[in-house]
């Protein structure tokens, strides 16, 4: 009975085992690439920006359709019933019944309307250049988003590291401290207190951990994937060095200033305002419209002089017809007018648009740069106070091992050294976002 017992046992351990490895070998890692990737392809802001494309193609062939003909056909049935007049002796007669059909081909051409039909299809052109700008924008704006997020996992992952590190090290400052008084060195309220540090620690690891859990959270949200199971790859970012600095913000500038898309989207809203304008004065002009027609009509009613069969009449009635309208504007009651006016208003706020963007993008470059100068020095400041730290931790270490400091001024150092390793993390990532917001505005690749 003891052998089953064990026997089943040892089959649940072997089946749970199984299942672990099946639910970590279907856990997918997501490198930084992937993110940027899927993020790309599956965000809803980025599709709602490709259906608005879709729409603007469908505009533009509209728009080459106004250049075509148009050509209709209808035909039509009618009975009348009332009085009417006999056509040879021309005297009333009550109660007649009349069968009438009609039809008719009609092909129209609009010959001149002041370019309206030229510069709407320039329009719905240039509106899908402007878009399909936009979409661009989109695209980058999010992959600095995502980018953020993925340096915010790992500046998260190094922190809890850190911790789980000091706790490290306080569970075994705990039983060195056990020993000694075991020993009868130290007394045993130190103890004590190094039971309180290593319950800080764990603290500090549980809050380290809830933030990393925290960001993945926010990655995967942005991501739009399923929370269970997410992780992502864990690379080495390497430390800030002046190499990494963009020595002067012009070359930045200048770049930013020719080739971001909000500049190209603001250029491309000047041109479609000044198509406006012309689509506007286009109520100035005389309109020219060509037309042909094509029918026939077929009439009876019991009182009929003479009647001809159904289809000889409609062939002995039918007929062309040609026809050239010209309709010229002499007073539209303001409407053109003021169209033109507002149109030419909206040139003006295009052109202050474009130039309140290049403001706006020069001022984020601008304090970009210097916020990576200042995080540049601040990690440089950081790397140097840990130094410090950990040499007066050291030092402090060996003297509270011989006895000369109390266990309280012990963890005052460390507290000191773990300040300053927080500090050297802090601002390690502080530099390498400011650098990659830098590269976003030269167009660099955010993934390398």
């Amino acid at each position: 009975m003891k052998k089953k017992n064990n026997m089943k046992q040892s089959i649940l351990v072997f089946a749970l085992l199984v299942c672990s490895l099946c639910s970590f070998a279907q856990q997918k890692i997501w490198t930084l690439q992937e993110c940027v990737n899927h993020a790309l392809e599956n965000n809803i802001s980025i599709k709602q920006g490709q259906n608005t494309l879709l729409i603007n193609d469908e505009d533009i062939t509209a728009a080459k359709g106004q250049f075509l003909p148009s050509f209709s056909g209808s035909m039509g049935e009618r009975m009348s019933i009332g009085s009417g007049f006999d056509p040879v002796t021309n005297q009333r007669i009550n109660n007649q019944t009349t069968h009438s059909f009609n039809y008719n081909l009609s092909i129209s051409q609009n010959v001149f309307n002041g370019f309206r039909t030229l510069n709407l299809y320039k329009q719905s052109q240039l509106t899908r250049e402007t878009n399909e700008l936009e979409l661009n924008r989109i695209k980058d704006d999010i992959s600095l988003n995502v980018v953020n997020a993925y340096l915010n996992v790992l500046f998260n992952k190094e922190t809890l590291e850190t911790a789980t590190a000091q706790y490290a090290f306080s569970e075994k400052q705990l039983s060195q401290v056990q020993s000694l008084v075991d020993a009868g060195v130290q007394p045993k309220a130190n103890i004590y207190d190094a039971e309180a540090t290593l319950s800080r620690d764990a603290q500090q690891v549980t809050l380290a951990e809830n933030s990393f859990n925290l960001s993945l959270l926010s990655l995967s949200q942005l991501l739009q994937v399923p929370f269970n199971g997410f992780n992502v790859e864990i690379i080495e970012i390497d430390s800030p060095s002046e190499a990494l600095l963009y020595t002067s913000v012009s070359p930045v500038l200048n770049y930013a200033l020719e080739n971001r898309n909000e500049i190209k989207v603001a250029e491309k809203n000047i041109e479609n305002s000044l198509i406006g304008t012309e689509i506007s004065k286009s109520g100035y002009y005389p309109s020219v419209n060509l037309g042909y027609g094509f029918g026939s009509v077929w009439s009876e009613s019991k009182n009929d002089f003479v009647k001809q069969a159904f289809f000889r009449e409609l062939d002995l009635f039918k007929g062309h017809n040609i026809s050239l309208n010209v309709n010229i504007p002499i007073f539209s009651r303001f409407q053109n007018k003021t169209a033109v006016a507002k149109s030419r208003i909206q040139e003006e706020n295009s052109k202050l648009n474009l130039e309140q963007a290049k403001l706006n993008l020069e001022s984020n470059i601008q304090r970009a740069f210097t916020d990576a100068q200042a995080a540049f020095k601040a990690f440089e400041a950081a790397k140097k106070s840990l130094e410090s730290q950990t040499l007066a931790f050291n030092n402090s270490k060996e003297r509270y091992d011989i006895g000369a400091m109390t266990a309280f001024d012990l963890e005052q150092a460390r507290v000191q050294l773990i300040n300053a390793e927080s500090s050297l993390i802090n601002a390690k990532y502080d530099f390498v976002f400011k650098t990659k917001v830098l590269d976003f505005y030269m167009g660099k690749s955010l993934t390398n």
